[in-house]
């Protein structure tokens, strides 16, 4: 292959790039690399490949290729290839891979080998199962894993579930004056074991319903009023947004994560703490 059609097929590929055609831009990418593998500009040119293929969510690839960008990219400044490539490695669970990704990318890690179990901070994801999307909150596992500690409302989603999610934030949510970035989900990592429960509960004070979630809390459960979900378009949803939980006094729905018999068990405990103003009904599955 001459220089000169080279160029013209990275030409293509920068167009089918930015058309969203991703597999035409990673064959034409991978085309002109199988010739010119360590030309100049081949870096970009292997990290465009890898990216076509995390967006076509052809991890084996993205990881291949991926490699390859990385060995071409300077070392702890920050440089997405490693990114990207720590990204696919999680997905794979090459945790060695992941481990040098993230170095290279300049973040400390704690010590120790195989896989990362981390405090990297709390952050927010937005889940996408089947075109639902919500954003929940998560206590980041590593650089690109997080896990839910809200209760998802969408269905087939779980507290406690593990998920990946990308490197770009969009949206953010403002916490007691801290701003949290919004990611993407990837992928779901590891599922949960804990089932999605809803149960109507009447709480006199808004401290009686916040004694209820503290003591689901306690024992390693979720619970999330009803008055906390807020609903946004998806424009709105990659603003910036204040997220604070409200708990509100009287009758609501209340989603649980914990299986049904600890469940009932909690909700009995609660109510008989205090004779007046507290009581609970309709427990049940939820999808």
């Amino acid at each position: 292959m001459r220089k000169s059609e080279a160029r013209k097929l990275i030409g293509e590929a920068r167009e089918a790039f930015d058309a969203g055609e991703w597999q035409r831009s990673a064959d034409l990418h991978e085309q002109v690399l199988a010739h010119f593998p360590d030309e100049e500009p081949s870096a970009v040119w292997w990290y465009d490949a890898a990216l076509a293929h995390k967006f076509l969510r052809d991890w084996e690839k993205a990881l291949d290729l991926g490699r390859e960008a990385a060995a071409r990219s300077p070392r702890g400044e920050g440089d997405p290839a490693y990114w990207n490539l720590g990204i696919a490695a999680t997905i794979l669970r090459d945790w060695a891979t992941a481990r040098d990704a993230w170095s290279g990318f300049g973040i400390e890690l704690p010590g120790g080998e195989g896989e990362i179990d981390g405090r990297f901070g709390a952050a927010c994801v937005r889940l996408d199962t089947d075109g639902q999307r919500e954003v929940v909150w998560i206590e980041r596992l590593c650089p690109t894993r997080g896990r839910v500690v809200n209760v998802p409302v969408t269905g087939g989603r779980r507290y406690g579930e593990i998920v990946v999610h990308d490197g770009e934030p969009k949206g953010e949510r403002v916490h007691d004056g801290t701003a949290f970035p919004v990611f993407d989900e990837l992928t779901l990592f590891e599922a949960s074991p804990l089932p999605t429960l809803e149960v109507t509960v009447a709480a006199g004070e808004a401290g009686d319903l916040e004694a209820l979630l503290a003591l689901f809390t306690e024992h390693g459960f979720g619970a999330e009023p009803a008055s906390s979900v807020r609903l946004l378009c998806a424009c709105c949803s990659e603003g910036t947004h204040q997220q604070e939980r409200e708990v509100l006094a009287g009758a609501q729905a209340v989603s649980l994560a914990a299986p049904e018999p600890q469940a009932r068990l909690l909700l009995e405990r609660w109510a008989g703490e205090r004779a007046i103003g507290r009581s609970w009904s309709g427990l049940a599955g939820v999808g």
